[in-house]
């Protein structure tokens, strides 16, 4: 169920797209244009059941290897002190 208020800040839903990141090991995985409800104060993404399932699947099919995937540059560094 999807809150009708972002559950971070209390700020209001409103449907849109947001990207969906997820680092797996050393993989990074990135799903454009993700239809969701975005928070209109701290851009929080909810997304409906229906499509947590669709990015489930994708996810599956990148890692058996049947998606392939773009390469994407990105950098990483860590925060110390």
């Amino acid at each position: 169920m999807i809150p009708e208020r972002c559950t971070f800040c209390k700020g209001t839903l409103h449907e849109g797209t947001a990207e969906f990141i997820a680092r797996i090991g050393d993989e990074i995985i990135v799903i454009r244009d993700v239809p969701a409800l975005i928070c209109d104060r701290c851009g929080e993404a909810y997304y409906t059941a229906e499509v947590s399932r669709k990015i489930d699947v994708v996810m599956r099919d990148v890692h058996s290897g049947r998606l392939c995937c773009r390469p994407l540059a990105a950098g990483e560094v860590e925060l110390t002190g």
